[in-house]
């Protein structure tokens, strides 16, 4: 049943892969959305807990270190997406299932029999060729400390995840905790770019302009025309509570993806769950392919179709 609840985890984040990729196309503010994604979640983890009852433990305590690994995790991913190479980033952030197998190893003595370890490695070995690029052949390699730093935050989200579940925290609790500490910390966030944004309008307004010849505008007129026409077509930034909104409506795929892993932790093996939930890239790559029209590389084909391969080995093996 563990892998049933893995793959149906895997359904969800792929869903909101694509809602976040569709989203990343309009003028929203980030942080603000996941303050939506996040308070939503911990909405759900309460209304859920009224009706089931579930009694707070000392395993809650977990609940705050997977909120405070995802923030991070997302932070670091969408920061290298800024500053480096998206193909990079998403490479490394990719190779979580390995830090957390070798981790529960470590941790919990957890160990993969001969054909769980030959689907675990055809699973990864797709997940390396469905997000290899070019931009690592040729040595360009820009932004990929972020990429690592997100792939141990997304690793420590796991781990903590199943340490949760190890040490008896009720799921509702432990999740009400998990998106409570992240909508926090991502309101944090935005509150403190409102603040840098209004100082920098501010300091701007206050400048004294010390110039006393009035500029020649030499622009012609169709240069103007140009201009103006590229200002009204250029999309206006969505206000604050529609992105909110959104943001909500989004993380209630991020809620159900959890409550579904959470599950599968339970009985399944850490590392082994953590890849078939990994596989949610796959999703949204048979989206951009289907639906968006995007050729499909011969790598990427060989990828899915590898994937594809590793869950009918790990299935056999469950």
């Amino acid at each position: 049943m563990w892998f049933i609840f893995a793959a149906c985890a895997a359904v969800c984040f792929g869903i909101r892969g694509i809602l976040y990729q569709w989203t990343s196309q309009r003028p929203v503010d980030r942080n603000l959305l996941f303050v939506g994604v996040y308070l939503s979640g911990a909405i759900v983890s309460v209304l859920f807990n009224v009706q089931a009852g579930q009694p707070w433990n000392d395993g809650v305590i977990f609940g705050v270190l997977m909120g405070f690994f995802s923030f991070a995790a997302n932070a670091a991913l969408y920061k290298g997406f800024e500053v480096g190479r998206a193909s990079v980033v998403a490479f490394f952030s990719g190779l979580t299932p390995i830090i957390v197998m070798l981790a529960a190893y470590l941790l919990w003595r957890e160990t993969l029999g001969p054909l769980q370890l030959f689907g675990f490695s055809i699973v990864v070995l797709a997940l390396i060729i469905v997000r290899y690029r070019s931009d690592l052949k040729s040595g360009q390699l820009l932004g990929w400390q972020w990429g690592l730093l997100a792939m141990l935050m997304y690793g420590f989200t796991d781990l903590s995840s199943k340490q949760s579940v190890l040490s008896g925290g009720s799921l509702f609790p432990v999740l009400t905790m998990m998106f409570a500490t992240g909508t926090l910390l991502f309101l944090l966030m935005y509150t403190m770019e409102r603040f840098k944004t209004r100082k920098r309008e501010t300091q701007s307004a206050e400048k004294p302009d010390f110039t006393e010849t009035v500029p020649v505008d030499t622009t012609n007129d169709a240069e103007k025309m140009t201009e103006v026409a590229a200002s009204a077509s250029a999309p206006a930034t969505w206000n604050a509570k529609r992105t909110l909104l959104w943001g909500m409506t989004v993380g209630l795929t991020n809620i159900f993806g959890m409550i579904l892993m959470l599950n599968a932790y339970e009985d399944g093996i850490t590392g082994i769950v953590s890849a078939i939930a990994a596989l949610n890239v796959v999703i949204v790559i048979l989206y951009a392919r289907f639906y968006l029209k995007d050729l499909m590389s011969r790598q990427e084909t060989l990828g899915i179709a590898l994937a594809f391969v590793g869950i009918i080995v790990l299935r056999l093996a469950s």
